[in-house]
């Protein structure tokens, strides 16, 4: 408990991180498909947030040693801000995957400055059921961005205005904190491919994790309008799946500190590409108990596969010394990016040419391949 409390402002700040950007992927969707943009602009938008997730990756932990890890967060977060402001100026869906490649920087900055804090304030014993609760914390952000957008306007310059002081929100914490920073290491050096190198599973399992996450929260509201939801129905299947992943954090993190992570990670991923399959299927005018099977769905496709970022990257930080944490940090995202950056534009590709719920297909495929390779992994090293 002293520890959580000693962590609170990080916890804070990741609340309002999430509100903030966690409300504008699925609204620039919403908002994108209100203006006319293709499915295809729509998923280039996701895109373009993503290759500035790249690009946070390599600069951002250099921000980081050049001004402390607070100060680098005000500069993130206020970077953030901007690009969110920036969206009703001008609606065309060029520009808004150039302000997406901002937001993307900034929040990839962000998550690695938060969780190489973290990673350095906790020990291999509790790391799974700590992280487990940054995630609880994330994802509550992310069921409070998920109801405000059934308040907002489409396309509105209020709307986005509410969204950027939220984000606002975000650097008070951390500006205020009189927790003591982590050291800063003498010199970064960037190595995007590093979590492959340590463990080339959590490697691939948070690429995957950056596929299918992408894929649903970026591209998923075109799908909620092919099934005939409205935009109060459309936060609701949002909700939905956040809350199936807050139902699933902990006990994967129970779970992945009791037993094998790798062994964990591959139950997940069956159960998410048995989710997948159903999830193609017509499901418009099913339901479960009086409850819309498209909402039951949602909410066991959150609980299968949001928690494999958290296995993956607490299965990684078991091989590394925590002076290299915030290198470990920076790949992770880097390859979460890789797999987020350019799934939404394919999703975009095959719902135009095959239907919404086809998108599913290219994440149970990915499943299939981490499945795969999870069981090939257990014979080549069995720890």
């Amino acid at each position: 408990m002293r520890l959580l409390i000693s962590l609170s402002a990080l916890l804070i700040s990741t609340l309002f991180v999430q509100m903030g950007i966690g409300a504008l992927r699925p609204f620039d969707a919403i908002s994108g498909q209100a203006l006319g943009f293709s499915p295809v602009e729509i998923g280039l938008l996701a895109s373009g947030h993503f290759a500035g997730f790249l690009l946070g990756c390599v600069f951002g932990p250099h921000l980081v040693r050049r001004a402390g890890h607070s100060r680098a967060f005000a500069v993130m977060a206020g970077a953030a801000v901007i690009s969110i402001i920036a969206h009703p100026l001008i609606p065309d869906a060029m520009f808004w995957t150039a302000i997406r490649v901002l937001s993307g920087f900034s929040v990839a900055g962000c998550y690695t400055l938060i969780e190489s804090w973290l990673q350095a304030k906790i020990t291999n014993e509790i790391r799974g059921r700590v992280f487990s609760i940054y995630r609880l914390v994330d994802m509550s952000g992310q069921i409070m961005a998920n109801a405000i957008i059934a308040t907002l306007t489409p396309a509105s310059y209020v709307s986005y205005n509410l969204i950027a002081i939220i984000m606002c929100l975000a650097i008070l914490p951390l500006a205020l904190t009189q927790s003591k920073e982590p050291e800063l290491p003498e010199q970064v050096s960037y190595e995007p491919f590093f979590a492959i190198r340590i463990s080339p599973l959590a490697g691939l399992g948070v690429v995957v994790a950056g596929l299918s996450t992408a894929t649903f929260g970026s591209v998923g509201p075109i799908y909620a309008i092919a099934v005939g939801l409205d935009l109060s129905q459309i936060a609701l299947f949002l909700v939905v799946s956040t809350v199936g992943d807050m139902a699933s954090q902990l006990p994967a993190g129970i779970l992945a500190d009791k037993f094998s992570r790798r062994a964990v990670l591959l139950v997940f991923s069956i159960m998410a590409r048995a989710l997948c399959l159903m999830m193609m299927l017509p499901v418009a005018d099913l339901t479960v108990g009086g409850v819309p099977l498209v909402y039951v769905m949602s909410f066991f496709f959150g609980f299968t596969t949001f928690p494999i970022y958290s296995i993956c990257a607490a299965h990684a930080s078991d091989f590394v010394n925590q002076d290299k944490m915030i290198t470990l940090s920076a790949s992770l995202i880097f390859l979460y990016a890789s797999g987020a950056i350019v799934s939404p534009l394919f999703a975009g590709m095959i719902i135009e040419r095959y239907g919404a719920e086809m998108m599913f297909s290219m994440i149970a495929a990915a499943h299939i391949l981490l499945m795969i390779f999870t069981i090939y992994r257990n014979f080549v090293r069995p720890v």
